[in-house]
């Protein structure tokens, strides 16, 4: 197994050169496999870095979300929530501005610790202070996971029962923009039907679309509501 990761990104060190990369891949879904969570980290933190400034969140999306947290919970101000993966912070401190609530962001990047309400912490990884604490949770960083599951199941555990997970999902997410930088990519109409096989009767999904203001990507919005108990994988 070893060698044979070696050997493929040695070939696709080699066909990257010329714009080219080999890759067995779902139709639906596309998973990079790392040598170790070591590399994983590595790679993200150097992306993080580079991308630093760079902001693929935008308001009218983020209003989306806004307005369902205020229509699922008329009492804001007893509210708290997570904004998974956020670089430089604009998420978790747009809906603040709007809400007037708590709301922390996380990077794996020790550059988190640059920007306001940003902790430094890998999403994949259980927090015992927030499971069973948030009303609401967002992210546009499903792609960052190397353990899709394990980050969605760490999510849901941090919710109340009841509370909002809202998974920002464009094509831009798919299999074709998966890899080394971002390792996971699925098709808009797949996540759904993963969620449901990997959480089923626990929880229920609502899909909001739009476009995004910033890039006009055609937006999928998964509001996966908590409806049993989720133990994070192992």
């Amino acid at each position: 197994m070893i060698m044979k990761r070696l050997l493929d990104k040695a070939i696709n060190g080699f066909l990257g050169v010329f714009g080219y990369e080999v890759r067995r891949k779902h139709d639906d879904f596309f998973l990079y496999e790392y040598a170790s969570y070591e590399e994983y980290r590595q790679v993200q933190e150097l992306h993080n870095k580079r991308k630093i400034n760079e902001i693929w969140a935008d308001e009218a999306t983020l209003d989306l979300v806004i307005k369902r947290v205020n229509e699922e919970f008329p009492n804001v101000k007893n509210l708290f929530g997570i904004c998974h993966g956020t670089r430089n912070g604009f998420e978790q401190n747009y809906i603040s501005s709007k809400l007037g609530v708590e709301i922390i962001g996380t990077d794996i990047s020790e550059t988190a610790s640059q920007f306001p309400q940003s902790v430094q912490w890998d999403f994949h990884d259980r927090n015992d202070e927030w499971v069973g604490k948030c009303s609401f949770i967002y992210t546009n960083s499903l792609d960052q996971s190397w353990k899709p599951k394990l980050a969605v199941s760490t999510w849901l555990e941090q919710l109340r029962e009841g509370g909002l997970l809202f998974i920002e999902h464009t094509e831009a997410h798919g299999p074709q923009g998966a890899g080394e930088m971002d390792p996971f990519g699925a098709k808009p109409y797949y996540v759904p039907y993963l969620l449901c096989d990997w959480f089923k009767h626990r929880i229920a999904i609502e899909i909001i679309t739009s476009t995004k203001s910033n890039n006009n990507n055609k937006v999928w919005l998964f509001v996966v509501k908590k409806l049993g108990q989720v133990a994070a994988v192992v």
